[in-house]
Formats: C-alpha cells, sequence, structure tokens
C-alpha cells in the first residue's frame, strides 16, 4: 500500500512543479517579454514623461483643484484621493446618508445656474478611485469655468476638448470619454494661464 502510494504521489508533485514553472514563471515572463516588445509605452505603466520628468499616467486619475484646469471625478482612494497605492470605492451604498450628503454638497457647488443639470460623473466616484477619464458631457460643462480663469474665449476651450473626445473602442465597446491629464496638458500649450481672450 505504502509503494502505491508512493508512486502515486510522484507524479503528483512531478506535474505541480512542472505546472508551476511553466505558469507560474514561463507564461508570465513569455507575456511581459512580447508586450514590452510590441507596447513598450502601455507596458512601462502609460507614463507621460516631460523634460526627463515622470508627469503622471494616462491610466491614473490626478487631483487638478484650479479653476482654470478641467477636473476628473471624485476619488476615494486614500486620504487625498487619487492615490494609486490605496485603490479603493468609498464602498457607501445607495442608502448611504453619507453618500447622498457629500453628493449633495457637490451637486451646489458645481452647478452654475440654478435647475442646472451636474453630469453625474463629476459627483460620483469610480470603483478604483483612480478612473483618469471624464464623459465629453462633464468635460463640456467646466469649459466656461476653465476659459474664464484662463482669460481666453470659452469657444477655444470648448474646440481643445472636443479634439480630445475618445470614441469608443470599435466603435461600440466603452464610452466617449474624455483623459483628463492629457486635456489638461494640452490646455497649458494652447491656452496657458493667463493668455489674451481669443477674438
Amino acid at each position: 500500500m505504502l509503494k502505491d502510494f508512493t508512486t502515486a504521489l510522484r507524479p503528483a508533485i512531478v506535474l505541480t512543479i512542472l505546472f508551476a514553472a511553466l505558469l507560474g514563471i514561463a507564461y508570465p515572463a513569455a507575456l511581459t517579454g512580447i508586450g514590452t516588445v510590441a507596447f513598450p509605452h502601455q507596458a512601462g505603466g502609460s507614463l507621460i514623461v516631460e523634460n526627463g520628468q515622470v508627469r503622471g499616467s494616462e491610466l491614473l486619475g490626478q487631483n487638478f483643484a484650479a479653476p482654470g484646469y478641467f477636473h476628473g471625478r471624485p476619488s476615494a482612494a486614500g486620504a487625498d484621493g487619487n492615490d494609486p497605492t490605496a485603490s479603493s470605492g468609498s464602498n457607501l451604498g445607495p442608502t448611504s446618508q453619507a453618500l447622498h450628503d457629500r453628493v449633495a454638497k457637490d451637486v451646489a457647488a458645481l452647478r452654475t445656474t440654478p435647475g442646472s443639470s451636474v453630469p453625474a460623473d463629476l459627483v460620483t466616484t469610480s470603483a478604483s478611485g483612480l478612473d483618469p477619464e471624464i464623459s465629453p458631457e462633464a468635460a463640456f460643462f467646466q469649459v466656461e469655468r476653465v476659459a474664464k480663469a484662463r482669460g481666453v474665449s470659452g469657444d477655444k476651450v470648448r474646440h481643445i476638448v472636443e479634439t480630445h473626445v475618445e470614441q469608443p473602442l470599435l466603435g461600440f465597446l466603452g464610452e466617449r470619454r474624455v483623459n483628463v491629464l492629457a486635456l489638461n496638458r494640452d490646455l497649458d500649450k494652447q491656452a496657458p494661464q493667463g493668455a489674451k481672450a481669443a477674438e
């Protein structure tokens, strides 16, 4: 009986080690190598480097609070939000009074005229707390504030937003969206703070 047990145990141990090496080391290493060669920017974290310094990632939301910048979604990731080491949602459900009060406060702060509609993604957090994108509606909602703060025309800022609207993948996967970091970087180039209002 002991001989039968050891006979059965040996292939089990060998197969466990073999599959651990194959699926735990070789397969991930091969995919990482292929990804690094075929998609170096994405494999490196989609980092945005400017003047030799990392400014952020296309995949992670950042805090923009100044009136001359487009603001992203609220974030519950970390104490100050958008902390990539503390990715999470708030875990507050639809019946949460704390969530209701926070959203109501944010809507009141963002509403430009009584009864105006505030896009939902400007007052609700994403599941990860690190969403780098907002809806085109949320971006266009902020145009007048950004234009006024920068001293440029609303039409110029609106045009910049329009050039940053990304379409769904293959035309139907996902939603139309605007990457906030890319938009704000382009805004600094095309409509720097303190620029004269356009014709």
